[in-house]
């Protein structure tokens, strides 16, 4: 599960016939771990932090590369566990597996070490943010990835590990399970649902060659998956707005979180009312952006 860059337009563009060159080695790990997808979903988690008044660069730098890791851990794991699937769609064939730029032992080693680095750096914040990181890990691999072939209920599991990094952000400051670490949590959560049916109606077709079927309605693109994904986005407008409810920020994030809110609703209304694909490529696009914001927005308005 569980933001944001023009990185994404190559994410989601087909992927050409003609056979890819092989980069450097590097290039590779990078690739295998998504290290830019990577570091997009650990700004959450340096939200959190900041959003609980961390401020010390030592535990950011912790922070930063152990979510990182242990993120791209993951990333490395789940390819390992679908190589066989990725040889079917056209989005993911190129990647390093299916391409044989790398081994399967290879791949299991730069995992490991990824895992075993990311945690300990986690753990220099204090065990509770080590332990998150693990769950995630443990949640995303072993749980929602083998889901994920037998039913669309592998999203909502697929929510909890996607949900988290802001959670482990704010717990790496506090050291305490806290109702600001959970609200964090439960934005993000919701926010999940939208942001992956976009992009599941975007993929349809491809996830179809290799027996995923990630939309809410066995319909697939449907009005029934479409008003499913309309309603958890009308619901993060309110949600959105907790922070501002409980009296932990100002009136900027009322205002902000609001037109944000609604110009996210309208991008799934327009999905509902005409089923297009490219409604729902819009919403997909417009939630990579619309989460970071509100995050931010929650750290620098916060009273």
């Amino acid at each position: 599960m569980g933001y944001l860059s023009s990185v994404l337009i190559r994410k989601f563009a087909p992927m050409s016939e003609i056979a890819v060159q092989k980069p450097a080695i590097w290039k590779i790990y990078l690739i295998f771990t998504k290290f830019r997808l990577s570091f997009l979903v650990i700004l959450s988690a340096l939200s959190g932090y900041l959003f609980a008044g961390g401020s010390d660069y030592l535990e950011i730098t912790y922070l930063m590369l152990g979510g990182t890791l242990v993120t791209a851990a993951s990333n490395g794991a789940n390819q390992i566990w679908e190589r066989e699937l990725d040889v079917l769609m056209s989005r993911t064939k190129n990647r390093p597996l299916p391409q044989g730029w790398i081994t399967v032992k290879e791949a299991y080693i730069v995992c490991v070490i990824s895992l075993i680095i990311g945690t300990l750096l986690l753990l220099q914040l204090n065990l509770y943010s080590a332990l998150l990181g693990l769950l995630a890990f443990l949640t995303y691999v072993f749980v929602y990835t083998p889901l994920k072939l037998k039913t669309p209920w592998a999203v909502f599991v697929g929510a909890f590990p996607g949900a988290i990094p802001p959670m482990l952000g704010y717990i790496a400051e506090s050291n305490d399970f806290t109702l600001h670490s959970g609200v964090l949590f439960f934005v993000q959560f919701t926010w999940q649902f939208p942001h992956f049916w976009a992009i599941a109606w975007v993929l349809y077709d491809d996830y179809k060659k290799a027996g995923f079927s990630l939309l809410p309605s066995a319909s697939g693109r449907s009005k029934q998956s479409a008003f499913q994904i309309m309603v958890y986005s009308l619901f993060l407008i309110p949600f959105s707005l907790l922070p501002w409810a409980l009296d932990w920020v100002g009136i900027s994030t009322l205002i902000i979180a609001s037109l944000l809110g609604v110009v996210f609703f309208v991008y799934a209304y327009r999905l509902f009312l005409y089923c297009e694909t490219k409604d729902a490529r819009k919403l997909m696009f417009a939630s990579f952006v619309y989460l970071p914001i509100i995050q931010f927005v929650y750290v620098f308005d916060k009273l």
